[in-house]
Order: C-alpha cells, then sequence, then structure tokens
C-alpha cells in the first residue's frame, strides 16, 4: 500500500484539496494531509526565510502550515509524517483550481509542491483542473479520471528528476475527449495587467485576470487542454538548454 502525501496551494479549505483526499483514498488507505493555511497562489517555488512557519495539527494525519507549498512538503517529509521505518511513495498536489498549462508551471505553488517532492526524489504529480465559470466547476471530472491516470503513471514509472503536471478540461466527467501525453506549450499573451485608481486618485495595478489562452502551436498542453484533453506533461527539473551551452562553449575554447 504505498504512502502518499496531498498537498496544494488553494490552503487547506479548498475544495479541491477536497477532491484529491478522495482520489488519495481511492489509491490508498495510507493518506497524509499537509497543506498551506491560507491560500498560496502564485507562490511559484518558494521557501519561508524570515517567518517563523507554524504546523497547525488537525487530526493525527492532517495538517495546516502557515508557510508555502515548497515549505509544506519540506516539513512533511522531513518532520511531520514518520518515515524512518515507511517513507512517502507519492507526492499529489491540488487539484487546483484553474489550471497550470504552459507558462503557468512557472508560478504555480501546485508546481512548485511536486517540483519540491522531486528535489527530495520522491515521486510527484501535480494536479490542476481548468474553469471558465466559477460556478460550474466541474471537479468530478478530476475525481472520475485521476485514480486510473495515477496508476497507470506509478506502473510506467518516470525519472527521479522528473515531475508529471496533469491538467483536466473544463467539461464533465463524459465529454472528457481522451487523455495526451504532450509538451509544455507557451501562451502568446501571458500574465495580465489592470490599472486602477483608489478613491484617492493614486494609481495601482490589479496583477492576472483574463489572459488569451491561445497557444503558441498545436498539440501542446494548453492547445488540447482547452480542446477538451487530459493532458500530461512530463516536466524536468534540470533547466540546461545543451544546446545553446554548447554553442557557447565553443566561444571559449
Amino acid at each position: 500500500m504505498p504512502r502518499i502525501l496531498v498537498t496544494n496551494d488553494d490552503g487547506i479549505n479548498a475544495d479541491g484539496l477536497g477532491v484529491l483526499e478522495r482520489i488519495a483514498h481511492a489509491l490508498s488507505k495510507d493518506v497524509w494531509v499537509v497543506a498551506p493555511e491560507q491560500e498560496q497562489s502564485g507562490a511559484g517555488h518558494s521557501l519561508t526565510l524570515h517567518v517563523p512557519v507554524r504546523v497547525r495539527e488537525i487530526d493525527s494525519r492532517r495538517f495546516a502550515v502557515s508557510g508555502t507549498p515548497t515549505d509544506c512538503v519540506l516539513l512533511a517529509l522531513q518532520e511531520i509524517i514518520p518515515t524512518s521505518k515507511k517513507p512517502v511513495d507519492l507526492i499529489l498536489s491540488g487539484v487546483n483550481r484553474g489550471s497550470n498549462a504552459a507558462d503557468d508551471v512557472t508560478y504555480s505553488g501546485t508546481v512548485a509542491a511536486a517540483m519540491e517532492g522531486t528535489i527530495l526524489e520522491v515521486p510527484s504529480i501535480a494536479l490542476s483542473l481548468l474553469y471558465d465559470d466559477q460556478e460550474k466547476i466541474h471537479w468530478q471530472t478530476a475525481e472520475r479520471h485521476a485514480p486510473a491516470l495515477i496508476k497507470k503513471l506509478m506502473a510506467a514509472g518516470w525519472p527521479i528528476n522528473t515531475l508529471i503536471n496533469i491538467n483536466f478540461p473544463d467539461c464533465a466527467p463524459g465529454k472528457v475527449k481522451g487523455v495526451r501525453v504532450c509538451p509544455q506549450g507557451k501562451r502568446l499573451v501571458s500574465v495580465a495587467l489592470s490599472e486602477r485608481v483608489d478613491p484617492k486618485g493614486r494609481p495601482y495595478f490589479w496583477i492576472g485576470g483574463e489572459r488569451d489562452n491561445t497557444a503558441d502551436r498545436a498539440d501542446v498542453d494548453i492547445d488540447l487542454l482547452h480542446k477538451g484533453y487530459i493532458t500530461v506533461t512530463p516536466l524536468g527539473m534540470d533547466m540546461t538548454d545543451y544546446k545553446t551551452m554548447d554553442a557557447i562553449r565553443k566561444k571559449f575554447v
């Protein structure tokens, strides 16, 4: 029976975390939950370095952490979960309210938690759900399809320095067109900025909001996701551009 750590970036009370807990319990009875006390969306792969990080025990296998998703995974593996006799076999992060495809993976706390697990050599999967209407988030799509998908991935395996990024489309479970293993894409327009004026006439900005979901090319994660497919993208922790490295190296010979 695998020991599974469940975490997220939307916070301990998020609907998506409850969905992911049920997904994890469909795979194992040995499930631990360590998630941020408050929402940490957009936190990326950040650590809390300048203020204390506090852990609140909710019950014997459920904990809230005052820090980031990265803090949660670090504390879970090194302090909270007794791993001396049985290690954590799998980390599941999500299910995020909103997709984490294309450039979003660099901002995402959901993906960052899986990154931290990968750094600590635990197989890790980030799960996110696309939605366009706050009143019609199809959580059941992730809950229906994720267990079988995770079982297939675990059976196949993946390299120790790689994480798996899964995105579910904005549709009912029965309308999913299929599963596509595909590369990460790029948005033609990334993070949106909205300039406004406060009551005292001073300008300020909201970062985020509506963005262009047009992909830079076909058959990448963001393109297939918006066409109704579940996307599965392996992401490597080694970000070295070897081709460019070799080209630059020749200049220093």
